[in-house]
């Protein structure tokens, strides 16, 4: 791939996510997208390439929070920067988000790469043990993305994160 074509496939993804916007659980509207299916094909490529996108953005902002400089001796709340990071990943990219979110269940392997991102952030918090079965890394997963997103609307202010999350892990046990 040139330069040429990996800059007119960025551009054509964020064309995308500007007119997904409007309804975000629709399908994507490729049709309204010059070049769209060109360089993409179908609509699973353009969500996987985003989904590819997100990820990217939200394991840079994962390190750049758990690898505080700031914090000295390593020992920070992991929670606390996967909290930071998975929210302003969501405030400065909340269409791509809502787009991806509503087309989890249209396609089988999206909704695997979401699994691996929610093992990345049940890990990064220190909630979850890599060796553990993916499956229940992904459960944790799945309970500490509810509690971020049900959370996001509130004033940010301290409170023991881990004790509404093993409330929320407790009917999987």
């Amino acid at each position: 791939m040139s330069w040429t074509d990996f800059y007119r496939r960025q551009e054509i993804l964020e064309a995308t996510v500007r007119l997904a916007g409007r309804n975000p659980a629709a399908p994507l509207p490729l049709d309204e997208v010059p070049g769209a299916e060109e360089h993409f094909g179908t609509e699973e490529n353009v969500l996987l390439a985003l989904q590819y996108q997100w990820t990217r953005t939200l394991s840079g902002r994962l390190r750049a929070e758990v690898t505080d400089p700031d914090d000295a001796d390593g020992l920070g709340d992991h929670v606390d920067a996967v909290t930071r990071a998975w929210r302003s990943a969501v405030e400065e990219h909340e269409t791509l988000r809502a787009v991806l979110d509503g087309a989890y269940e249209r396609h089988a392997s999206l909704r695997r790469m979401h699994e691996g991102e929610l093992r990345m952030l049940a890990v990064t918090a220190g909630l979850a043990d890599p060796r553990e079965p993916g499956e229940e890394i992904a459960k944790v997963g799945y309970a500490l993305e509810a509690l971020l997103r049900t959370s996001r609307s509130e004033a940010p202010r301290r409170r023991p994160v881990m004790g509404h999350l093993r409330r929320l892990l407790a009917p999987s046990a």
